[in-house]
């Protein structure tokens, strides 16, 4: 691992800063707080004066975290030195009032926490170094416990060391799992980012053939009456060659226009009929025959066992899934891809099948997740993150289908199944 990658230099990683900020005085409020009950009202004396001093200066920081700074993320590495001033902070006061016996001292992991939901491996790291160092400090180095003097509460080393090495353990568990979740999260949202972005522009295309429809509709009437007036103007000039050649340009050039216009118009009519509606047999037929044009493998569609062909509405969800999972077929295939197609009066089943190295094994249970990676050397350079996967997975789920996936004897197999319920509204 890289320093690039153990501090994700090229991401925006940011810590909100309000929510630092409430955070940090929801802890100086704590310390305060538990300060004062234990010096005042359970009378247990501890230097006092110095566990203010370092309160008022964290209260301090953090006056100029909420007033001073005025941007609304703090950068990974501006937000990694809050924390770490945060360590110092609780560390000291901790030295004062009974260190690693404290029962107040797993509060010292928080900023380690902390950082590793929202901030970058790397940091978390240091922090967490930094933290386990003062902790075996802690351990050995600290004034009495407030109102037990050692001479009456005498620990153990051991147990001393065993309250150190649970928190160490929980410090390094909290952390791991920060780091996961976060991490999954992140690699979830962009995966879905992609997916909206790959819905938007599918209804975008449907929306601009619209548009263009309206637009050679309207331009049509005074097209019309451009080309009109040129030929009378044609008539009125006479034999004035200079002139007339213009004229002629101008009707050729009107007549062009006219021409796209019209066949702009009955394109988006042909394809106001496809967008509408269609059975899945035409449907796979199309997209089949948009791989054609680019592959020389053979794609074949059995439509035997389609007992009910009847027709749904031809979503951008189901376009793009179905030509995922196709064209996924179709370059790890060798030479060959079938597509079955099955239907009864409850569903409509699609089976494709290629006979390629099938899905590597160390990611089969991973599958229909984002960004993973197959380490796998039959799939070689063809193999990719995962992420067009994932992506026809959940549009076709969103459209109430139902998917699995296994490896037969020669190659890979997705089994896609709609109900019929939820394609016929």
């Amino acid at each position: 691992m890289n320093f690039s990658t153990l501090f994700r230099t090229k991401e925006n990683l940011n810590l909100d800063k309000s929510i630092l900020t409430i955070l940090r005085y929801i802890a100086i409020f704590g310390q305060f707080t538990a300060v004062n009950i234990v010096f005042f009202y359970l009378d247990l004396k501890f230097p006092i004066k110095e566990t203010y001093i370092i309160i008022f200066v964290g209260l301090l920081t953090n006056l100029y975290l909420q007033f001073k700074i005025k941007v609304i993320q703090l950068k990974d590495t501006y937000a990694s030195l809050f924390l770490l001033y945060d360590i110092f902070q609780l560390s000291a006061l901790l030295y004062f009032t009974g260190g690693i016996l404290n029962p107040f001292v797993i509060l010292l992991i928080i900023p380690t926490i902390v950082s590793s939901t929202f901030l970058s491996m790397g940091t978390t790291i240091i922090l967490g170094v930094i933290t386990s160092f003062l902790l075996f400090l802690l351990s050995y180095t600290y004034l009495p416990l407030p109102g037990l003097e050692s001479n009456t509460f005498d620990v153990p080393n051991f147990y001393k060391q065993g309250i150190l090495i649970a928190i160490l353990i929980g410090l390094i568990f909290l952390s791991y799992f920060g780091i996961r979740f976060a991490g999954e999260t992140k690699k979830r949202s962009e995966a879905l980012n992609k997916l909206q972005e790959v819905i938007s522009k599918e209804y975008e295309l449907e929306s601009l053939g619209g548009q263009a429809a309206a637009a050679a509709h309207s331009l049509g009437t005074p097209l019309a009456t451009i080309a009109v007036v040129a030929k009378e103007l044609k008539k009125e000039i006479g034999d004035n060659r200079d002139l007339s050649k213009d004229i002629d340009l101008l009707i050729s050039q009107t007549k062009r226009c006219s021409d796209i216009l019209k066949k702009i118009s009955k394109k988006q009519i042909k394809d106001d009929v496809f967008l509408s509606s269609i059975n899945f047999e035409d449907l796979l037929e199309e997209i089949i025959n948009s791989f054609k044009e680019t592959s020389s493998k053979k794609i074949e569609l059995s439509i035997e066992d389609d007992k009910n062909k009847i027709d749904i509405d031809r979503t951008p969800e189901i376009i793009y899934g179905l030509r995922n999972f196709i064209g996924n077929a179709n370059k790890f295939s060798k030479s060959k891809v079938n597509i079955y197609l099955k239907s009864n009066d409850r569903e409509i089943t699609v089976i494709i099948k290629d006979d390629g190295p099938g899905f590597p094994d160390d990611i089969f249970n991973f599958l229909g997740e984002p960004y993973i990676k197959s380490k796998s050397k039959e799939t070689g350079s063809n193999a990719g993150l995962g992420l067009g996967t994932f992506l026809g997975k959940t549009l076709l789920e969103k459209q109430g289908a139902k998917l699995n996936f296994k490896n037969n004897h020669n190659g890979a197999e997705v089994g896609i199944v709609f109900a019929l319920s939820k394609l016929v509204k």
